[in-house]
């Protein structure tokens, strides 16, 4: 079982120390009285532009968004899509503030006829912004882009309220129960009741996460976490599209692991596939491991399931002998440029 020390030793960046103050940070920031976005009702197109962690944000806020008659996309790249119009609200996130790919983005933004607002810590696209004054929110980083997302996601619920179909008292539960979860997953219960932990301990080989379209955001997080923290190959599929494809890649034995990402509230055509999934795998004597979200909100759900599995993620590269903070590769990419 892993313990303190090792856990001290291993994460020299303290990221650990950062995700036991996540829920203090989420409702800190989401308490600190962020300047409300100013839009009309006529916003029926938006655009998420990040890449990584910012990235990841768009991804929740288009899972929020998506029972809207909003239609929304996540630009993890260089360009906008064709459809910008002035019904459009293009929202750029850099939480390092020098993504170069989303600095792209906003740069063509800004010749569009479109609402635009940007999220980031400072750098270059606040640099942009104060010169081309675009409507922009500094938020503080943690740590790293990754370790800020709890910060970054609080404050834009704040600032996106007037698009988002999702009430107060949702963001508040999800505040809660944030802090209840903290009490099983952080540092200060390193035994066997971790749920973190123990999925930590159990991944040997390739994490291949199942997941249904509405948790997408959560898988994909998870497998960008287990690269990024673990520097473990990880890969994510839908649940139901996997049933049509990646099933028959089971035919043969391998060390990918399969990881059932389940929501509480799955459609029942769902639920019935997740049961014939276990079925045969467990035929087959293939291992599996289940993670469910809990109950409550989108915004419960997912959160909650992105603070269990961020944290898997450190612990796992905790447990392979891994400081989690260092991202060489990426590095090498960025400084070539």
């Amino acid at each position: 079982m892993l313990d303190l020390s090792t856990l001290q030793k291993f994460d020299k960046g303290k990221m650990y120390e950062v995700y036991d103050k996540w829920p203090e940070i989420a409702r800190t920031t989401y308490e600190a009285g962020h300047d409300v976005i100013d839009i009309n009702n006529n916003i029926n197109h938006i655009i998420f532009s990040g890449m990584g962690g910012s990235g990841a944000l768009g991804d929740i806020f288009s899972a929020i968004l998506s029972k809207t008659n909003i239609h929304v996309c996540v630009v993890k790249g260089y360009h906008l899509p064709e459809t910008v119009n002035s019904n459009t609200l293009v929202i750029t996130i850099s939480i390092s503030g020098n993504t170069s790919e989303t600095l792209n983005v906003l740069d063509s933004a800004i010749k569009h006829d479109c609402k635009l607002v940007s999220f980031c810590s400072g750098g270059k696209m606040e640099e942009y912004c104060k010169k081309n004054n675009v409507s922009y929110r500094k938020i503080k980083q943690f740590h790293s882009p990754r370790a800020s997302f709890s910060s970054f996601l609080y404050s834009m619920l704040s600032t996106l309220e007037p698009v988002l179909p999702i009430k107060k008292n949702d963001i508040f539960e999800s505040l809660d129960r944030l802090e209840i979860q903290k009490n099983k997953i952080a540092s200060s219960n390193l035994s066997a009741d971790n749920p973190a932990l123990s999925l930590a301990q159990w991944i040997k080989g390739i994490p291949l996460i199942y997941y249904p379209w509405g948790l997408q955001a959560a898988a994909i997080r998870f497998k960008n976490s287990l690269q990024e923290n673990a520097k473990l190959h990880a890969i994510a599929e839908d649940v139901i599209e996997a049933c049509h494809n990646g099933i028959v890649s089971w035919e043969k034995k391998s060390n990918v692991q399969p990881i059932l990402l389940k929501g509480q509230d799955d459609y029942y055509k769902t639920k019935e596939r997740w049961n014939i999934l276990k079925e045969y795998f467990n035929q087959n004597d293939i291992e599996f491991w289940e993670v469910e979200s809990g109950s409550g909100s989108i915004i419960s759900k997912l959160i909650g399931l992105v603070y269990l599995l961020d944290y898997a993620s450190i612990y796992a590269a905790v447990l392979r002998g891994m400081d989690p903070t260092p991202v060489h590769s990426i590095d090498f990419i960025k400084n070539r440029l």
